[in-house]
């Protein structure tokens, strides 16, 4: 067989798994609780390799590398920030939040949660929220499309919308049967795809470019300046690239992963799986972008075109082709198990909190489910419209995304969980200004000096306790329910220290 025949008989291998994985998940799914949230059963180790793979994307195995490999290790900030960032959510949030779910009406998406929470009747809350989300998703779907057409058109030389509809076609259809259960479990799968990829390349590189002090070696003969974690970046910068990790706290396609967990106590082992996954792909991709520096300098022969390719390159040059087939399934495992999170919080907020709103009918088992289905399917279809035209302003329209989840959600969350006096009023106008000062921000100057979550996240902080401060009123239900979610935290965490 040709070298391409053998990639496409590993790519092939790896999305009939994703298909298979599909199916499982579909058989186990009977009722809206189920496709939503896998009944509230997901184990620790799921929950996090999940969360990780969801979280991650192609910027992983692509951008990250790519970033080193042109600027050296100041890019590294990023990464930092996003560790960090991940940490402390698992630590604070991960437990409170599953607790808190739970005893607010046994709450299954960010909206509905904060609605609970905070007893809103007016339900503007709960809209507000599901629509934030459908806006912000449905064009990070369409962003994550476009990099599947991409990555089938650099790496197989095929059309881009041939590719595009492929990865689509192949995610939609294990996220709608499977649901939320068939999103994780195939999230599972990838990040230990990616795991192992970002783990064998780096190892095996090193021993190509004479071990790790061969390595620095050729790195310096490039520019030293590479090795340095500040050469070349302002205060300014560094602080914008390690403020990524605020983001965290309001990404729904993260802490729905939370809530979806047997219990808090469960928070604990999932941390020490996840930020130990999460550290090992990131310094596995550090290590390939320097690996790759030091590679190609020592061998000039060999052209990269696109340092954002440089991962799939070394893949090339090092491994057999089926085995270089499955690293470059590992970098598309990476760009769908983030197209299939989004799609199910998506749904969930079509169906859960906006449907929902507006229809009387209490909905059967059957019909929750149908409709969630519906739900991906309207939403995959948008995406894939809005993809196939590969227009720019989608992709740049992604890089608010991050900020303006982090700047709209991440306060909300923080203060509803650990802040008694979080009004209605306070949520909805915090809110509204961290979303308003992501966009004017990120649309000014100012964006070149510092990253627009920064100042978006404080000014939500800021505005929601003043205005909570002058609209709170004495609330019995929610000082039980908040009394409730505390002791429930502490008696799961006093049990798993027993035992």
């Amino acid at each position: 067989m040709t070298d391409q025949t053998w990639q496409y008989f590993a790519m092939a291998l790896y999305m009939l798994a994703m298909l298979g994985i599909g199916w499982y998940a579909y058989r186990r799914t009977s009722d809206l609780d189920d496709y939503m949230l896998a009944g509230r059963g997901l184990k620790p180790g799921v929950a996090a390799l999940s969360a990780g793979a969801s979280d991650m994307s192609g910027w992983l195995l692509l951008g990250l590398p790519g970033a080193i490999y042109l600027s050296g290790l100041v890019e590294i900030w990023i990464a930092i920030g996003l560790t960090i960032g991940a940490w402390v959510n698992w630590k604070i949030v991960a437990p409170r939040l599953r607790s808190y779910t739970e005893v607010s009406n046994n709450s299954i998406t960010v909206p509905s949660f904060l609605e609970n929470r905070l007893k809103d009747r007016s339900r503007v809350l709960r809209v507000v929220s599901g629509v934030i989300i459908l806006l912000f998703f449905t064009f990070y779907v369409s962003s994550g499309m476009v990099a599947g057409g991409v990555f089938f058109e650099s790496s197989f030389n095929s059309s881009y919308v041939l590719g595009m509809i492929l990865v689509a076609g192949v995610t939609i259809a294990y996220t709608l049967f499977g649901g939320f259960m068939g999103a994780t479990y195939t999230d599972v799968a990838q990040g230990l795809l990616m795991l192992v990829a970002l783990i064998v390349v780096p190892v095996i590189g090193l021993f190509q470019v004479g071990g790790f002090g061969g390595m620095v070696d050729s790195i310096r003969a490039v520019d030293p300046a590479m090795l340095n974690f500040v050469a070349g970046g302002s205060v300014l910068a560094i602080i914008s690239a390690a403020a990524w990790g605020l983001g965290y706290f309001g990404q729904p396609h993260i802490i729905v992963r939370f809530m979806a967990m047997r219990s808090s106590r469960d928070a604990a082992t999932g941390r020490r799986i996840g930020i130990g996954w999460m550290i090992l792909t990131v310094l596995g991709a550090v290590l390939t972008a320097l690996v790759g520096i030091a590679y190609f300098e020592q061998n000039p022969q060999l052209a990269l075109g696109d340092p954002e390719a440089v991962f799939l390159e070394l893949s090339q040059v090092f491994f057999h082709p089926f085995v270089a087939g499955v690293v470059l399934a590992a970098v598309l495992a990476a760009i769908m198990s983030t197209i299939s999170s989004q799609l199910v919080v998506c749904s969930s907020a079509l169906v859960e909190d906006l449907y929902n709103m507006v229809s009387r009918k209490t909905l059967t088992p059957k019909q929750g489910v149908l409709l969630g289905r519906l739900g991906v399917l309207i939403v995959a279809v948008v995406a894939i419209m809005l993809a196939s035209s590969r227009n720019d302003s989608i992709l740049t329209l992604v890089a608010f995304a991050w900020a303006g989840f982090g700047a709209s959600f991440g306060p909300t969350i923080l203060l509803s969980l650990f802040w008694r006096k979080l009004t209605t009023q306070g949520a909805l106008a915090g809110m509204v200004v961290g979303a308003v000062v992501v966009f004017a921000w990120g649309n000014s100057p100012l964006a070149d000096q510092l990253y627009e979550i920064v100042p978006a996240f404080a000014a939500n902080l800021v505005v929601a306790v003043v205005v909570s401060r002058l609209t709170w009123k004495p609330n019995a239900q929610i000082e039980a329910e908040f009394d409730e979610a505390v002791r429930g935290v502490s008696r799961r965490t006093e049990a798993a220290s027993v035992s």
